[in-house]
């Protein structure tokens, strides 16, 4: 029992003279705690020596812990170049981010900031308080300064794409994203993200590259496959876009919007039956009903079949009568009909806000659109007017990229 507390003063005594020159070496007033915890521990054993009592097995649990474990725990955080200030400021922030007194956490993070300037931690907690507050340009800075100290914190370049892109910089956040997914190819957020800024400025040839490199890493992704088919839609490569939209709707059987493409594209190419039975599995969604009822009358009559297009019209016009009725009125195909449908006198459009992207209603209206320009075409016409669209962005292109490098 003697010789245990001998050596117990001993390790302790040495411990708390190294603590001591660890605040001098750092000049950190945080190791008064530690001081302080440490002056407990040894009280306590020395209380032990002195009144010859035996303290319960609490007490000697605990003079270990705060005269011996801590200290050492300390060393171990100093070897590893883990400042103790850093952990009791980051602590002390998280607590009080947890209860949204953001100033006192962002006081903390920056007094660690003043001794430690590249740290880390402090750096990314800054970032996630300035974003909370939506200081983004702030944010961005923090977040830069975060990926500097620590270069496989992809999370943070993301991070600056995504504020970058909220700031209307779309280029920047795109460069951003490139970077990120060169070094992580299979960050699939990075992905989402590049995809739809290329796809919003119309880059469509880049956004298949970037959707088809992702789907090396991820080929079960409902979400890739069916965004890629909107690229190849956007550049009427129609046969490419059905390979990708029926392999989103085999992933997930409730993919409507790909059913709907679908559709078109079996339009487009005098596939009736097809499109028909594609038109006929999307009747049951809110976003898409009156459109596919609507281009379920264009078939009926296409087919013959009079009553059955007045039927699917007027339902159409039912549920969307602001968006159909003027859809009827153009076009041609109505006219031997139009006299026995009832066009309501208040037209009233959906009361819901339809849940389609901005990007998924441009490729809608794409694909519709491209339907009515090829009516009239054979399949062979249709082919060859794909092939000379493709065959045209192609050069227009290539002559760009000369430009360039002229």
């Amino acid at each position: 029992m003697v010789v245990e507390q001998l050596i117990f003063t001993v390790i302790a005594f040495l411990l708390f003279v190294i603590m001591f020159y660890q605040m001098i070496k750092y000049n950190d007033t945080s190791y008064v705690v530690i001081f302080i915890l440490q002056a407990i521990g040894i009280a306590l054993n020395f209380f032990e020596v002195l009144f010859g009592i035996q303290i319960t097995p609490f007490f000697v649990i605990l003079k270990y812990v705060f005269a011996i474990l801590i200290p050492v725990i300390i060393i171990i955080m100093d070897k590893k170049h883990i400042p103790l200030i850093e952990v009791f400021n980051v602590t002390k922030a998280r607590i009080w981010m947890k209860f949204h007194v953001n100033k006192r956490a962002k006081d903390n993070l920056i007094d660690l900031l003043d001794k430690y300037p590249d740290n880390y931690k402090a750096h990314k907690l800054l970032a996630q308080i300035y974003e909370q507050e939506g200081g983004m340009r702030k944010a961005i800075d923090e977040y830069v300064q975060a990926i500097d100290a620590n270069k496989q914190d992809y999370d943070s370049y993301y991070k600056v794409a995504e504020l970058l892109n909220q700031l209307e910089k779309p280029d920047e956040a795109s460069e951003m994203l490139f970077r990120l997914l060169s070094k992580k190819p299979e960050y699939e957020q990075a992905t989402v993200l590049l995809g739809d800024i290329l796809m919003k400025k119309e880059m469509y040839k880049e956004a298949v590259n970037v959707y088809q490199d992702a789907l090396k890493y991820n080929p079960l992704s409902y979400d890739f496959n069916y965004s890629l088919g909107m690229a190849y839609t956007m550049l009427n490569d129609f046969q490419n876009a059905k390979i990708c939209y029926e392999k989103a709707a085999e992933i997930n059987s409730l993919s409507y919007n790909s059913k709907y493409s679908l559709a078109e594209i079996a339009l487009i190419y005098k596939e009736i039956e097809e499109a028909e039975k594609y038109f006929m599995e999307v009747v049951d969604t809110e976003d898409l009903a009156a459109d596919a009822y609507y281009e379920l009358a264009k078939i009926s009559l296409m087919k013959g079949n009079k009553d059955m297009a007045i039927k699917y019209a007027n339902t159409a016009i039912d549920l969307d009568s602001k968006k159909i009725v003027p859809k009827i009125k153009k076009d041609p195909i109505f006219i031997p009909v139009i006299a026995r449908i009832p066009i309501p006198f208040n037209l009233e459009g959906n009361k819901k806000a339809g849940n389609l992207t901005e990007i998924e209603l441009k490729t809608k209206e794409h694909l519709e659109e491209m339907f009515e320009i090829t009516r009239h075409l054979s399949y062979q016409d249709i082919e060859m007017l794909n092939y000379q669209m493709r065959k045209k962005e192609h050069d227009e292109k290539e002559n760009i990229d000369r430009e360039k490098e002229e």
